[in-house]
């Protein structure tokens, strides 16, 4: 019987951000307007490097992947948001949640390891840069990126394939903005200990790596411009990794306090607002905080621009 019951629940109601009725529209026009700013600005990055062919090195193809990986976080989950905000209940089946949470995962971890690699890159670049061209080919860069994809696919197959071992009885009421594991774990009738642990071992040990190399990269970085007796030269690669390191620090910090915290019900109001931050803040910021301080991406809009008036 208890088996019978546990499988009755198919479906999840989110219950996504708490706010006001009249605030309805306008938070839906601005999560609109972030939502369009952010395709177009990812998608249009990914346009100008690839018809450029003087932005076909590593930084700018770790740019471009960025800049997918941002657009499938922010389309696997800000449409579904924007719904609710008209949508008197926002029902979703355990497949079409499974599925959000896959390719979220997906997105999230590649991002991880891309955000590593560029900063490997950056190293390699200030450090080494004699070396640069003979370290950090095109074909090592493509390296980088298909392993980042790869281990996204991988880490999310199998906290995905977890899910069902999950079942969920009586409560169906995710207090999220979308299908996360840790909302689902709370409803679950089974044991969610299992799934926990490996969200906190895979999820750590991707977290600690990458970041461990973003500071070590940046540190190493640090010292080699304090080095530099030219004034030019030391703005410049302020300039370029004041740009990452903002970008790295607004993407990982509500992710560790995420993650690493320990699950409760009274952590759901602010896991929904820390997840805003990797879900719509980042992807729209990304293409402004690696675009905007980019000689070569601003040559190559003006060039395009000049090329069509």
């Amino acid at each position: 019987m208890e088996k019978e019951n546990a499988s009755l629940v198919t479906e999840f109601v989110l219950t996504g951000l708490t706010y006001q009725q009249e605030w309805g529209i306008p938070l839906f026009l601005v999560f609109l307007v972030i939502y369009l700013f952010t395709m177009v600005g990812n998608l249009g990055l990914i346009a100008l490097i690839w018809n450029d062919s003087q932005l076909h090195i590593p930084m700018y193809l770790f740019l471009g992947s960025l800049a997918f990986v941002d657009a499938l976080i922010s389309s696997t989950v800000t449409p579904n948001m924007l719904v609710k905000f008209f949508a008197r209940r926002n029902v979703m089946s355990l497949s079409d949640c499974v599925m959000q949470f896959f390719f979220f995962a997906i997105g999230i971890t590649a991002e991880c390891f891309l955000l590593a690699a560029m900063a490997f890159d950056r190293y390699v670049a200030i450090c080494k840069p004699l070396r640069y061209p003979v370290m950090m080919t095109n074909r090592l860069c493509t390296q980088l990126i298909v392993s980042s994809f790869v281990s996204g696919i991988i880490h999310s197959t199998i906290h995905t394939g977890l899910v069902f071992r999950l079942t969920f009885c009586n409560d169906n009421i995710l207090h999220h903005v979308f299908c996360d594991v840790k909302p689902l774990f709370m409803i679950s009738c089974t044991d969610p200990s299992i799934n926990i642990l490996i969200v906190y071992i895979f999820s750590g040990s991707i977290q600690v790596f990458t970041i461990t190399t973003v500071l070590v990269s940046y540190t190493l970085v640090l010292f080699t411009i304090l080095k530099k007796k030219s004034l030019e030269g030391i703005k410049k690669a302020f300039s370029t990794c004041g740009a990452h390191l903002l970008s790295v620090s607004l993407y990982y910090g509500p992710l560790l306090f995420m993650y690493v915290r320990p699950t409760s019900v009274k952590s759901a109001d602010h896991d929904m607002t820390d997840s805003l931050f990797y879900i719509v803040i980042i992807p729209f910021l990304n293409p402004i905080i690696y675009s905007l301080r980019n000689k070569k991406v601003i040559d190559s809009v003006t060039k395009l621009i000049k090329r069509n008036v």
